[in-house]
């Protein structure tokens, strides 16, 4: 019998000035992806900033929902259900990745790259959804029709397998959580924007 694990993807809009700017040129309500292990969002992992008052500096983070970044932060969290074994590989894949963190970047100039619909592949860098779609594929659950240094956050849950679970602020999903764990009856309604 195979095991069934659930996985989700965090996207988010943080206000930020580097995020309305993307914004402005996406048109979409949510510009950055990170990857999460577990429905609290307590083991969630993108590319993006290092620090809180600097976007020049990034690389591979593990993000902490709680944080001044994404206290005000709008976000869509969707869900997919895979095997054990792919949540395995998944998981180890992302951890190859955090035990090398230091030889990783973020990849900025692969954002000119999806502004001008080229691909732009540097070694050992990605950019937030970049980095969500590569630990997607080479785990063989999802493989995207383009390069996946052309994949943007909104490309990310495009498949029938993905359950939106919450649209909104995601102070609220996380209030909404810590009821759940107490056994207190929450119904989470989506927020429009």
């Amino acid at each position: 019998m195979i095991r069934e694990k659930k996985i989700y993807i965090l996207l988010t809009d943080t206000g930020t000035i580097l995020n309305r700017l993307i914004k402005s040129y996406t048109k979409k309500p949510y510009n950055h992806a990170s990857i999460a292990f577990d429905t609290e969002l307590i083991e969630v992992y993108s590319f993006g900033r290092k620090t809180a008052k600097n976007p020049f500096i990034g690389g591979f983070v593990r993000e902490d929902i709680h944080s001044v970044l994404f206290n005000q932060a709008y976000c869509a969290i969707f869900s997919l259900t895979i095997t054990n074994h792919e949540y395995q590989k998944m998981y180890q894949y992302i951890q190859e990745i955090a035990a090398k963190k230091e030889h990783y970047r973020y990849n900025f100039i692969g954002l000119f790259g999806v502004l001008f619909k080229k691909p732009i592949k540097r070694k050992n860098a990605f950019f937030c959804s970049q980095f969500v779609a590569s630990v997607l594929k080479e785990s063989k659950v999802i493989d995207y029709d383009k390069d996946l240094s052309l994949v943007e956050p909104s490309d990310l849950p495009h498949s029938e397998n993905f359950q939106l679970i919450f649209e909104g602020r995601l102070k609220d999903y996380q209030n909404s959580v810590m009821y759940e764990r107490v056994h207190i009856p929450c119904q989470i309604v989506p927020i429009e924007m």
